[in-house]
C-alpha cells in the first residue's frame, strides 16, 4: 500500500514486517526524555522574546470546543474569539484554526469564511474510536463536506495495544484517502499508550501511514500532554524528515493553560525539532483556556498591568 516515505515499503509490506520495524526502534529512556524535558522548561524567556512568543502561541491555539451541549451560538461564538482573540486589541494575532465535532463543522466554515482561519473536526468516532471502520469513514467524510480544513482522528488503541499494527496502519490509510485536501490529524492518546516505547512506535506508525500531524491526545482523558511526550514526539517527526526529507506536525492537546506553559513547549519546539517547526503549519496546542492566559499575559505586557479574567471573552 502507498505510503508517504517509499523508503520504508518494505516496513509496511506485512503485519510482521510492520512489527519487526516497530520494536527494532531504539528503546526510550524514561529517566533521561524526562531529564531533558525538565532541563528545557527552566529556560527563561524575557521580555521582547516573551512577547514574541505569546503572539506565536496564540497563532497555533486549535481553539477547541468538543462537548455535548455545544450549540450552533457557541461555535459562533468561538469563531469570533479566534478572528479577534482579544476586541480591544487587533494587533492580537488570530488562532490557527477552531476545532469542532463534525456536525458543527458547516456552522464554523460560514462563521469563519475569508478569515483565514481553519476549521478542523474530530472524527472517526472521537474520543473513543469503538465504531467499525465504515462508520469511522463516514465521520470523515461528512466532516469534509461540510468543509472542514482539518481531520483529527483517534486510532484503535486496543487493536495497538494488541500489536495489531498493520489494522492501525490500514485505518490511517483509509482515513487519510477519505480526508482529500484536508489534512489529516492523527491522535494516539498517549495517556493510554502506558510506555514512552509505545508512543515513539505509534509515532512512527502515524508518519508511515501519512499523517499529516501527530498529536497527543483528546484532551477526554487524565493524562494528556506532557513536556516528556511531546518531546518524544517531536524527536520523532525530527528523525522522520531526516530520513526521508517530508516534514510532519506535532500538536500536544489537553492540560496546556497556562502561557509559562506554552512557551516551555515551544522551547521544547526549537531545542529538539527546530526552528522550521516553529509556524502554526507545523506546530499547534489543542486548547480552549489557554487562550484566555496568554491574552492576559499579552495585555500585561503593553500595559504593565495585569488585567484578569474579566478582561478577556468567556469562551
Amino acid at each position: 500500500m502507498p505510503t508517504t516515505a517509499p523508503a520504508f515499503a518494505d516496513a509496511t509490506a506485512s503485519d510482521s514486517a510492520l512489527r519487526r520495524f516497530l520494536h527494532g526502534l531504539p528503546g526510550v529512556d524514561a529517566v533521561g526524555l524526562e531529564a531533558r524535558a525538565a532541563s528545557l522548561g527552566t529556560r527563561s524567556v524575557k521580555t521582547t522574546a516573551k512577547a514574541y512568543a505569546i503572539d506565536l502561541a496564540i497563532s497555533m491555539i486549535d481553539l477547541t470546543t468538543l462537548e455535548g451541549a455545544d450549540t450552533p451560538g457557541k461555535v459562533r461564538a468561538l469563531a469570533a474569539k479566534a478572528v479577534h482573540p482579544d476586541p480591544t486589541d487587533r494587533t492580537a494575532p488570530r488562532t490557527a484554526a477552531v476545532c469542532v465535532y463534525p456536525d458543527m463543522a458547516a456552522t464554523a466554515v460560514a462563521a469563519l469564511a475569508g478569515s483565514g482561519v481553519k476549521v478542523a473536526s474530530v472524527a472517526t468516532a472521537f474520543p473513543a474510536g469503538r465504531a467499525a471502520l465504515g462508520v469511522k469513514l463516514a465521520d470523515v467524510r461528512d466532516a469534509v463536506a461540510a468543509g472542514a480544513d482539518e481531520i483529527d482522528m483517534v486510532i484503535d488503541r486496543g487493536a495497538f495495544l494488541s500489536g495489531r499494527y498493520l489494522k492501525v496502519y490500514e485505518e490511517i490509510l483509509a482515513v487519510k484517502a477519505e480526508c482529500g485536501s484536508a489534512r489529516l490529524k492523527v491522535i494516539f492518546e498517549t495517556g493510554e499508550l502506558s510506555t514512552y516505547d509505545n508512543i515513539r512506535r505509534a509515532s512512527w506508525l502515524g508518519m508511515l501511514a501519512g499523517a499529516d500531524f501527530i498529536k497527543t491526545s483528546t484532551g477526554k482523558v487524565g493524562v494528556n500532554a506532557t513536556p516528556a511526550n511531546t518531546l518524544l514526539m517531536l524527536e520523532a517527526v525530527r528523525d522522520f524528515r531526516a530520513q526521508t526529507g517530508v516534514q510532519i506536525g506535532v500538536k500536544p492537546a489537553g492540560g496546556i493553560r497556562t502561557s509559562k506553559d506554552a512557551v516551555k513547549f515551544l522551547v521544547l519546539v526549537n531545542e529538539t525539532a527546530g526552528a522550521d517547526w516553529l509556524d502554526s503549519h507545523w506546530f499547534r496546542f489543542g486548547a480552549s483556556s489557554l487562550l484566555n492566559d496568554l491574552l492576559m499575559q499579552r495585555q500585561k505586557l503593553s500595559t504593565g498591568r495585569y488585567s484578569g479574567p474579566d478582561y478577556v471573552t468567556v469562551d
